[in-house]
C-alpha cells in the first residue's frame, strides 16, 4: 500500500469513527471494523465489535465481525507461539498452541502439532488430552460412533500415560456417563475428585451421575447406539431438568438443619435467587451475619470475574463475634456463622455438600 492510498484509509477510519461516535448503527460499525481488519488492527475490530454488540446485541453482522476478529488474533498468536516454539520448544507452548488450533477450527494444522509435540515430548499425555478434546467436540456436533472411539482412545493413553491427569480423567467420565457407561464414568470422576476435594462443581456432577442408570461398559456398543439413534443417552449437568422450586428449598431445609447442628454453630443460611432460609436467631437482613455473608460473596464473584477464574468461591471469615463460612456456587450460596474452636472443617464440607446439592438436578428422563 502506497502513501496516497495509506493516506485515503485513515481518512475514511476518522470519518468512520466520527460516524459511529455520532451516529452509531450496526451497518457503521461494521464498516469502522472491516477496515481495522484489513488494516490487520484485529485487537481494535475485536473492541468495535463489543461496543457494537453493547448496543445492538441482536446484530448478526456485529456478531460476525467479532468472530472475525478474534479469528485473526487467535491467528496472530498462533504465529507468534510457532516462532517461539521454534527457538525454544516446550509442552507448555505445544500445548497454547494446539488449543489455539482447536479454536480456529483448523483440524490440519492441530494433527500436526500434536504429532510434534509428542515426538519431542513422549512422555508429556498432554498432545493425547487435546487430541481427544478435539475429537469429543466432534463427536457431540455429530454423534458418530467413529469420533466417538477416537476421543476414548486418546484420554485413555492420556490416563494411562499419567493416572493423575485431571482433565483427561473428567473429559473421559463426562462423555462416558453420557453415552450409558455410568458406573465406568464414576471411577474417573471419583478419582478427580480425590485430586481437586474442593470442586463444587465436581460434586455436582457426581451428585447427577449417581441417579442416573448404567447401561453396561461395552463402549462401542454405547457408542454405536448414539450413532445409531442420533441422541446421547443422559444429559448434560447443564442441560438435565432442574428440580421445581418447592423442591429444592424442601431438600435445602434439610440440609440447612444438618449444619445448624453442628456443634458451636449460631446461625446459618441458604439463599438461591431471591429465595432464602436461615436457622438461628437472625431478627432481619441487617443482621450483621447476614451483611458480611452478602459482601463477601459479591466481592467473590466480582473478583473471580475479573480475574476470569470461574465463579465458586469457600471462604472463611474471622469476625468479633466469631468465624463466617461462606460456600457460593452461581447464585446459589450456603454460610455458617460458628464460634471460635468449631469444627471448621466440617462446617464447610457440610455447606459445601448443600451447595452442590441444590446445583443437582434431578428428574432425568431417558428417550
Amino acid at each position: 500500500m502506497h502513501l496516497i492510498q495509506r493516506m485515503k484509509v485513515w481518512k475514511d477510519l476518522r470519518r468512520l469513527e466520527q460516524r459511529a461516535r455520532e451516529h452509531p448503527s450496526p451497518s457503521t460499525f461494521v464498516d469502522l471494523g472491516q477496515v481495522y481488519i484489513n488494516l490487520e488492527m484485529h485487537d481494535k475490530a475485536e473492541r468495535v465489535g463489543e461496543d457494537g454488540l453493547t448496543l445492538f446485541p441482536k446484530s448478526t453482522e456485529l456478531r460476525q465481525l467479532l468472530e472475525c476478529a478474534r479469528r485473526g488474533l487467535r491467528s496472530k498468536k498462533a504465529l507468534t507461539l510457532r516462532a517461539k516454539l521454534t527457538r525454544s520448544p516446550s509442552g507448555k507452548l505445544f500445548r497454547e498452541l494446539a488449543q489455539l488450533f482447536i479454536e480456529l477450527g483448523d483440524t490440519a494444522a492441530l494433527h500436526a502439532t500434536c504429532q510434534e509435540w509428542s515426538i519431542r515430548f513422549p512422555d508429556d499425555p498432554g498432545s493425547w488430552v487435546v487430541q481427544g478434546q478435539a475429537q469429543l467436540m466432534n463427536f457431540y456436533r455429530d454423534l458418530a460412533a467413529r469420533e466417538g472411539h477416537e476421543a476414548v482412545r486418546c484420554l485413555q493413553r492420556a490416563v494411562t500415560m499419567n493416572r493423575k491427569d485431571g482433565q483427561a480423567r473428567r473429559l473421559l467420565g463426562e462423555l462416558l456417563y453420557r453415552i450409558g457407561a455410568v458406573r465406568a464414568a464414576e471411577e474417573h470422576l471419583e478419582a478427580v475428585k480425590q485430586l481437586a476435594p474442593d470442586d463444587i462443581e465436581l460434586e455436582a456432577l457426581l451428585h447427577h451421575v449417581a441417579g442416573l442408570d448404567d447401561y453396561g461398559t461395552d463402549v462401542d456398543a454405547l457408542l454405536a447406539d448414539v450413532e445409531r439413534h442420533g441422541c446421547l443417552l443422559h444429559p448434560s449437568l447443564a442441560a438435565a431438568p432442574k428440580p421445581d422450586g418447592d423442591e429444592a428449598m424442601t431438600r435445602a431445609r434439610g440440609g440447612l438443619a444438618q449444619v445448624s447442628e453442628i456443634t458451636g454453630v449460631r446461625k446459618a443460611t441458604f439463599i438461591r435467587g431471591s429465595k432464602a432460609l436461615i436457622k438461628g436467631a437472625i431478627r432481619d437482613g441487617r443482621d450483621p451475619f447476614l451483611r458480611v455473608v452478602r459482601v463477601v460473596a459479591k466481592a467473590a464473584h466480582r473478583f473471580a470475574k475479573r480475574l476470569d477464574i470461574g465463579n465458586a468461591s469457600k471462604t472463611v471469615v474471622d469476625c468479633d463475634f466469631g468465624h463466617v463460612c461462606i460456600c457460593v456456587y452461581g447464585d446459589v450460596l450456603a454460610a455458617a456463622q460458628c464460634d471460635r474452636g468449631t469444627d471448621l472443617e466440617q462446617v464447610m464440607a457440610d455447606l459445601q455438600e448443600l451447595v452442590a446439592g441444590a446445583l443437582h438436578s434431578v428428574g432425568e428422563s431417558h428417550e
